[in-house]
């Protein structure tokens, strides 16, 4: 018998229609609560989805006051702020700042929440950790290195012509410029791969660039990352991610076995460059937290 779940969905944005529409196509979600600092933003989409809904099915769909997201199952966190990034480098730490205090305000609102949290709203590491530090929310993981995992596989498969379901190959750290890429361990067709780190870290900056000037935003891979993970932190199927949780008081990317919804850190062996990139990338992260948390608190004297 299929599982039923209520799914939340806080942004409307690009990334949120994408969540919301993949949804609408899983079984187990049988309904979905939309909202957004936007309110005609979630009404539309709403909207549209109900009018898919009449054509092939899915989930119940509503517009959702931030009361009723604690009624969901699990919520998908992904509201953008308005600011322009100028930035060339570092892009997605740029958002810090404008984004802080966004997710602050579900954080507060959604105090205790019993559910699973998967944050997507960049710099997805620094602000999963402050949305769970300032809710007490425990079931809270961020998606970034799932993406950079999917980009990293794709790069050198194409790479090394051949199939990208050959590659076993992993991204950890940061979900940034201080990504960790762990050639030291990945295989290709189950043998010790040769990994031309110039040219695969090349293209795991430029393919987010293609995007963003072809289409606007990313906002596919980041979507089905959500879905995946939720559908093994449902008990929906079991299987291995690049989830962003604690390690140590500092969250960040690192694979994570699961199975009926638990999830188990499995730690990968890195050799000494992969291990002082992860203990850099650990102390960015942790730098950027203490710097935001700082500046929230002079907020609220």
């Amino acid at each position: 018998m299929t599982r039923r779940y209520t799914i939340g969905v806080i942004g409307a944005g690009a990334v949120g229609q994408t969540v919301a529409a993949l949804l609408a196509a899983e079984p187990w979600c049988t309904r979905l609560l939309v909202t957004s600092r936007a309110p005609e933003a979630a009404c539309g989409l709403v909207t549209d989805l109900e009018e898919a809904r009449q054509l092939v099915g899915g989930p119940r769909v509503f517009t959702a006051t931030h009361a009723d997201m604690g009624d969901a199952d699990a919520l998908v966190i992904c509201p953008r702020a308005q600011f322009a990034n100028t930035r060339t480098a570092d892009v997605r730490m740029a958002g810090l700042a404008a984004n802080a205090p966004v997710i602050a305000e579900w954080a507060h609102t959604l105090t205790g929440y019993p559910g699973i949290v998967v944050m997507v709203t960049n710099p997805v590491d620094v602000l999963a950790r402050y949305f769970a530090e300032l809710s007490r929310a425990r079931r809270v993981v961020g998606i970034g290195s799932a993406t950079d995992t999917a980009r990293y596989r794709l790069a050198l498969a194409q790479h090394h012509r051949v199939p990208v379901e050959s590659v076993e190959g992993y991204v950890i750290g940061e979900h940034g410029d201080s990504a960790v890429i762990c050639a030291s361990s990945t295989t290709i067709n189950g043998q010790p791969a040769v990994v031309p780190l110039d040219v695969v870290t090349a293209e795991l900056r430029e393919r987010p660039r293609r995007i963003n000037s072809g289409i606007g935003r990313v906002r596919n891979g980041p979507a089905a990352a959500t879905v995946s993970t939720l559908r093994k932190l449902l008990a929906i199927e079991d299987g291995t991610d690049v989830l962003s949780v604690n390690r140590g008081g500092v969250w960040l990317g690192i694979r994570v076995q699961i199975a009926s919804g638990q999830p188990t850190v499995t730690p990968l062996t890195l050799n000494e460059r992969e291990t002082a990139q992860f203990i850099a990338a650990r102390a960015k992260l942790g730098a950027a937290y203490r710097k935001i948390n700082r500046e929230g608190a002079t907020s609220c004297r």
